[in-house]
């Protein structure tokens, strides 16, 4: 008679479990949750690298873009986004922020690009020119 009441306790038990995990997994989103990704899919900083003197695109170019975050509560947060140029020489860096940056270009064959840049507009682009590097005799 023991077994029999536990097992029905079991059972009523995993029952419950079950409609709980169902009725999870069918709970639809907000509007809002939605429309987030639209949103930051908006904020996304396009770069192109060129070289030379006729200006040719810089293929597979390291493009580093270093910020601070900062807080109120501890010290400031140094971020770094690192992301490679296409073909086109372009590199596209999404959820940039808007402020102040560093950009620095490394490329191999090229000499090395460093600047401290104001990001002002959410879909701003940034032309970088590289020169070749000085000739050691």
């Amino acid at each position: 008679m023991r077994r029999q009441h536990i097992y029905r306790l079991a059972f009523a038990l995993s029952a419950v479990a079950l409609v709980a995990i169902g009725a999870a997994a069918q709970n639809n989103p907000s509007p809002d949750a939605a429309a987030a990704p639209k949103q930051s899919q908006s904020n996304r900083i396009r770069i192109e690298v060129v070289g030379g003197d006729t200006d040719v695109p810089v293929e597979n170019a390291s493009v580093y873009l270093k910020y601070v975050e900062e807080r109120k509560l501890r010290r400031d947060k140094k971020i770094e986004l690192n992301v490679k140029t296409n073909r086109e020489g372009v590199a596209h860096i999404p959820d940039a922020p808007m402020g102040k940056v560093l950009v620095q270009v490394i490329a191999e064959g090229w000499k090395t690009y460093g600047k401290w840049m104001e990001i002002t507009d959410p879909r701003q682009t940034i032309k970088v020119k590289l020169d070749k590097p000085p000739r050691w005799y």
